[in-house]
């Protein structure tokens, strides 16, 4: 049996036509005349973070514009979709320890809070608020207060090196597919802690503001002085996005703790610039841009894409940035060289991923396929994940004439192959579009899935969306999500490597006689 399956992979990928000339060319385009940084430094260090509907989003989308209008790409436009909320923007952020004694305290504001008009001080409180229930204790006696909101975490020493590669047994290992357990999801149980998480948010806000909090401080999710933020209060006009509320180093944020465990007067002051730049709900855009084909498929689209907005402690480098500055090099390359493909090429660079995948999904929906939306309003507030089915997929023209999605958003490591997400007729294709690249790294296709962005946009919808093996780096170790998330730690001849697959992966596509093989379409 082994035997013959080997057989069959060698038939397939003997089949396979595969452009070694067009390889060639796109390799040293690659390698030898990259853009590939000057895109992502620019991006990062002139433009820097792009939190979605930020003032740094739009300049991210105009310039993003500009050089695909300069590199001659074609249809080259922004896409809103609908009611994203508020843009935010923070400037400045500190936060000093005033007694039992003097120093500066490192903490970032978490996005769509509000800032604190001007340095505000007040003695720290430890509160612990897990359920609605929990607010009473604490009517009339947090007014002036700068609340700590998590205990104190024991600091856990690395036993692993903070920047890692594969090796030969981590990809041999990607090769062993898991079996999927049985979902047995109790939708019902999901759904009402999913509502009663939202309810506590808002009333926590609202209860916040009624009760005269200067600012609340939360630990950070990792030690050695990172601090990892996310977003709070409410990017939605008409919601309270309560007090300011500012994510700390843990090493900062214990010895407060502690303090007031020993029965110390903790004093701090904090002083946030942070704003809304809208009073109102705005849209949020996407950026596309073409390469138009020619002759009988140019009505068939080849599609690559990375997510453009980031959060806000860094500068977005290794989430996304690095992935925009791969898929907009790719496209430079293919333009470059001369590329005249038989389908269109086009590249999606998204918003709102970071809440939710929320700019693919509407651009998939639009354009492609969507399941109904449903009439209940408390349903339609949900996830999409925990919604009820509703009816049967609806496709779009552009469905039957889309082939492929490659997606980028795995930090700036070096590409080491390709999730194929359990499309099993996918991967002797990828095994052979992989071939020019075994030199620099890019060997392994596995059948597994992979999750959590864009190309699941496209893979929820019976569509073949991908994404690629990185090698980790630091990215989950040290920027996903925090103040290290910059240029330099993103590695250049990594995505230079990275830009050359991808041009070649969306050559091949384009240019295959048939489209890309899909898997059955998941029925829930």
């Amino acid at each position: 049996m082994w035997v013959l399956c080997l057989g069959f992979s060698s038939m397939v990928l003997a089949q396979e036509p595969v452009d070694l000339e067009m390889a060639n060319r796109i390799r040293q385009e690659a390698f030898h005349r990259s853009q590939v940084m000057d895109i992502l430094g620019h991006l990062t260090e002139d433009i820097g973070p792009r939190l979605t509907n930020s003032p740094q989003m739009a300049k991210a989308n105009a310039w993003t514009r500009g050089k695909f209008n300069d590199w001659g790409l074609a249809n080259v436009h922004d896409e809103a979709f609908d009611d994203f909320g508020r843009g935010w923007e923070f400037s400045e952020a500190s936060v000093d320890l005033l007694a039992p004694r003097a120093m500066p305290l490192y903490a970032l504001p978490k996005a769509w809070t509000p800032g604190t008009k001007g340095p505000v001080e007040g003695e720290a409180m430890r509160v612990t608020i897990k359920s609605r229930k929990d607010l009473d204790q604490y009517k009339g006696k947090l007014a002036g207060r700068i609340l700590l909101l998590d205990d104190a975490r024991a600091y856990k020493p690395g036993i692993e090196a903070d920047s890692q590669r594969h090796g030969e047994a981590s990809l041999a290992e990607l090769q062993t597919f898991t079996l999927p357990k049985g979902a047995n999801r109790d939708r019902a149980e999901l759904i009402k802690r999913y509502t009663e998480r939202q309810e506590l948010a808002r009333a926590v806000n609202e209860f916040f503001v009624a009760e005269g909090v200067l600012a609340t401080i939360g630990i950070s999710g990792r030690d050695n002085g990172i601090i990892r933020v996310g977003g709070g209060g409410s990017r939605r006009a008409g919601e309270s996005a309560g007090v300011p509320e500012l994510a700390m180093m843990a090493e900062h944020y214990n010895p407060l703790v502690r303090a007031l465990e020993r029965k110390q007067t903790v004093k701090l002051r904090a002083d946030v610039k942070a704003r809304f730049t809208d009073e109102a709900n705005q849209p949020g855009h996407n950026t596309l841009a073409e390469i138009p084909g020619s002759g009988s498929k140019a009505g068939e689209v080849v599609m690559l894409g990375a997510h453009l907005d980031s959060w806000h402690a860094g500068t977005g480098a290794s989430d996304n940035g690095a992935g925009v500055a791969v898929m907009m090099e790719a496209m430079r390359i293919l333009k470059a060289v001369g590329a005249k493909p038989k389908r269109t090429i086009r590249v999606g660079l998204w918003s709102g991923e970071e809440q939710g995948l929320i700019g693919s999904r509407a651009y998939v929906a639009k354009h492609f396929a969507a399941y109904p939306d449903p009439a209940d309003p408390a349903q339609k507030a949900l996830p999409s994940s925990l919604r009820e089915p509703t009816g049967a997929l609806q496709k779009k023209p552009g469905y039957e004439r889309f082939s492929a999605y490659f997606n980028m958003d795995n930090g700036s490591g070096r590409f080491r192959g390709i999730y194929a997400q359990e499309n099993a007729a996918a991967m002797p294709i990828f095994k052979a579009w992989l071939e020019p690249f075994h030199d620099v790294g890019a060997t392994t296709v596995t059948s597994r899935n992979t999750g959590s962005t864009d190309h699941v946009s496209f893979d929820a919808v019976g569509l073949p969306g991908f994404q690629f093996i990185q090698d980790r780096l630091d990215y989950s170790t040290r920027v996903h999500h925090s103040n290290m998330d910059t240029l330099d730690h993103a590695d250049a001849d990594d995505l230079k490597q990275a830009a050359a697959v991808v041009a070649f992966f969306a050559w091949q596509a384009a240019q295959r006689e048939e489209k890309l093989p899909r898997k059955p379409l998941a029925k829930d």
